[in-house]
């Protein structure tokens, strides 16, 4: 998979390949693409937003574009691709506007 198989503001169900060589499904919800990796929250469990390497998606099974006021909103600069260089996973509860939070 390269840059040009995602958009931002999409929830994605993917086929990983963990550390192991697992293949595992996981549904996310991208935020930013970068050339080697994206930026995206998984859906459910612990809200963390996650760095995933473009080379462990095997598949795309489903790409559901997201609605503006259904998206999650973080702060442009907690996606900058410097920031995400050293790091795998970031704390930051994002929030739907139309959820009222």
């Amino acid at each position: 998979m390269d840059k040009s198989d995602f958009q931002p503001d999409t929830r994605y169900t993917l086929v990983l390949r963990d550390a192991e060589g697992n293949v595992r499904p996981c549904t996310v919800y991208v935020f930013r693409i970068y050339d080697a990796f994206m930026i995206a929250r998984p859906a459910g469990g612990d809200a963390l937003l996650r760095k995933i390497p473009l080379p462990d998606v095997v598949r795309i099974v489903a790409a559901h574009p997201v609605a503006p006021p259904e998206r999650y909103m973080v702060p442009a600069a907690l996606l900058e691709e410097k920031i995400w260089r050293e790091r795998d996973v970031m704390s930051h509860y994002a929030t739907s506007p139309a959820r009222g939070k």
